[in-house]
């Protein structure tokens, strides 16, 4: 059950970093430290646009459909008209460029590195419009909901608003006393989700509309045999988008019966996430009952990140070494697609509830 390997003529070279669908469309963005950006179209398995650059690529993002960006460990933050195949160079971090991530809502592209700092790029005239430079420590991960910006410090998330972004409006320290590895959003901006270095993952929810202990933690994996947990980090999480069903059908029956009938069908996977780790391990989990609901088959490598389609149909895995571990197993990478009936729907054998915080 470890999905479709999307195969490429010429393979990629070395570890993957990122991969972000298109928010429309089934083109995967992939960005990877052989100094490569590919755009797949995932539907036919085919790569539509591979970009040599300069340096390592260390995160992507898309602005739009056809926009991409890129953050280099030259510093580099680098714009890709995909359609002309050309690509301008918005801007530089001091030190190696590690997150970005684009806004729809300010049109703000917004980007973190190791010189400890958060830059504000204006998308439409390429310029700096400012930057966050007193964290005094390297930012880990960085994502956005809407006008809200959330950023993993050491243990801590703090949250800006985009509009007003000087200072946080929001600092969060997080259920466990550990390095943060990843913070993503929970849909709608109720609250956020992290990944730490040892295993654990915490949901931490925001507003008036939720209750403060409603937030809970748990670790990805059970007690070993010895009766110790297995402390391995949680590279990526990324929650199934909610979608709307609309069907239509009418039946006419010669002169006598005319049945028309409209079908409003809510489907809402809002509540099932999945994490992904260092060992190469993915599970599904559903937020709202706290259970598990399916743990992949092992992966080739480590899984270095996930991403799910616009109308979360389909799953993307990057199985790639990440230089995090002297042990790591460093065969080539591979992509994944799993359609998510699959590993949403068996929760009926493999189901139980998360893990002991």
């Amino acid at each position: 059950m470890n999905g479709d390997c999307l195969n490429f003529k010429n393979p990629i070279r070395d570890a993957i970093s990122r991969i972000r669908f298109a928010p429309h469309y089934n083109n995967l963005l992939i960005s990877s430290w052989d100094s490569s950006l590919r755009l797949c179209n995932v539907d036919k398995s085919e790569l539509r646009l591979e970009v040599p650059t300069e340096a390592a690529l260390l995160d992507c993002c898309f602005e739009g459909d056809s926009v991409a960006l890129s953050a280099g460990s030259d510093g580099s933050i680098c714009r890709y008209d995909m359609h002309l195949g050309t690509s301008v160079t918005i801007g530089n971090h001091d030190d190696l460029a590690t997150c970005a991530e684009y806004s729809d809502e300010t049109c703000l592209i917004v980007t973190a590195g190791w010189d400890r700092k958060i830059m504000f790029w204006d998308s439409r005239a390429t310029r700096s419009l400012g930057c966050l430079s007193n964290l005094g420590v390297e930012v880990e991960s960085l994502s956005l909901s809407g006008f809200n910006l959330m950023v993993a410090i050491r243990s801590s998330v703090y949250i800006y608003d985009l509009r007003n972004c000087h200072e946080s409006v929001q600092a969060k320290e997080s259920f466990m006393d550990i390095q943060l590895k990843c913070v993503r959003p929970i849909h709608n901006f109720e609250g956020f989700v992290v990944g730490s270095t040892d295993g654990r993952v915490a949901l931490e929810y925001l507003g008036q509309s939720k209750s403060k202990n409603e937030g809970y933690a748990f670790r990805c994996h059970p007690k070993g045999k010895n009766g110790r947990h297995h402390l391995v980090a949680v590279n990526d999480i990324a929650f199934s988008p909610s979608y709307v069903l609309l069907s239509f059908s009418a039946c006419y029956d010669g002169l006598l019966q005319l049945a028309c009938s409209i079908i409003l069908f809510l489907f809402s996977n809002d509540g099932v996430f999945v994490t992904a780790d260092n060992e190469g391990y993915a599970t599904t989990w559903d937020a709202r009952s706290k259970r598990r609901l399916v743990e992949l088959p092992r992966y080739p490598n480590s899984i270095a990140s996930l991403s799910y389609n616009h109308d979360g149909q389909l799953l993307a895995v990057a199985s790639s070494y990440t230089y995090q571990e002297a042990n790591e197993r460093e065969e080539l990478p591979q992509i994944f697609i799993h359609k998510t009936d699959d590993i949403h729907t068996r929760s009926g054998s493999t189901s139980s509830s998360m893990g002991n915080y």
